[in-house]
């Protein structure tokens, strides 16, 4: 069995408050993007993860798509599989690419071994492997609150419109993107901003991460700028960063990604 676990951008993304348990309360839009890895499970005589493209730092035994696999295994009789990644979702980017790895590969092994689960018993799964992943599970536009782990369904919709990617080879740590973090409430909810036109986003819709990371990392800003001057409605970066998108009417400038392509990794699609 193969699927294609997506990427999800961030349509603004506020920190609200810090919890007394360490974590923070947040907002934001989480949006499926079609850029994809690719997952293939198959019966095996053993128990097997391996990988190919992107390379996969840590332990591949202790990889989020095993740990999907013991979680289940823990309450159903499921025989031992081979699983095989091959990443191409860059890795520290702000794009979910582990997270979306890891619920794909919950739903993959329901399909498999015709296991009764619903999607939010799915998510309950999911949500004991990362904060990001009960999203992929029905992967639809959402709007999340909490520490990540709260979701209600938004009728927002960008299809028609064409998106660019950018990830420019910077790793940032969730560290280092909190340490300059002040959390406030915003004067506008982010489900209030998404419902206006695009075109009004750009002075309203914000990533709280940008304030200080943009000014730490200048070649996010570049591209973030540059993306504006070639026609995009909106820009900005996603989760911690470092990746940056840019959300055009209906095609991108092929200069646009001529250029990105000398310092980036790029991904360029109809939504």
């Amino acid at each position: 069995m193969i699927s294609f676990p997506n990427a999800k951008i961030n349509l603004g993304l506020n920190i609200l408050s810090k919890r007394e348990d360490g974590y923070h309360n947040i907002s934001s839009c989480f949006y499926p993007v079609p850029w994809c890895d690719i997952l293939e499970i198959i019966p095996s005589d053993q128990l097997k993860f391996t990988s190919s493209g992107i390379g996969i730092p840590g332990d591949e035994s202790n990889n989020l798509c095993i740990q999907a696999y013991r979680l289940l295994k823990r309450d159903f009789n499921i025989p031992n599989v081979h699983i095989h990644l091959h990443k191409i979702i860059p890795i520290g980017a702000g794009l979910g690419g582990g997270s979306s790895d890891c619920a794909f590969t919950l739903k993959m092994l329901k399909d498999m071994f015709c296991l009764k689960l619903s999607d939010d018993q799915l998510e309950n799964y999911a949500g004991t492997l990362g904060s990001d992943c009960p999203f992929f599970i029905k992967n639809k536009p959402t709007m999340v609150s909490g520490t990540g782990n709260q979701f209600k369904t938004t009728s927002l919709s960008l299809s028609g419109n064409a998106i660019v990617i950018a990830y420019p080879k910077i790793h940032i740590s969730t560290l280092e993107a909190y340490a300059g973090i002040t959390p406030m409430i915003p004067e506008q909810s982010i489900m209030d901003i998404i419902s206006e036109p695009i075109f009004n986003w750009k002075s309203k819709l914000k990533n709280d991460f940008e304030k200080t990371l943009l000014k730490n990392y200048p070649e996010i800003i570049n591209i973030k700028e540059l993306m504006y001057e070639y026609g995009a409605n909106y820009a900005s970066m996603t989760g911690s960063g470092s990746a940056v998108f840019g959300i055009f009417n209906n095609k991108v400038a092929g200069n646009l990604l001529d250029v990105l392509s000398k310092k980036c990794i790029i991904g360029s699609y109809q939504l």
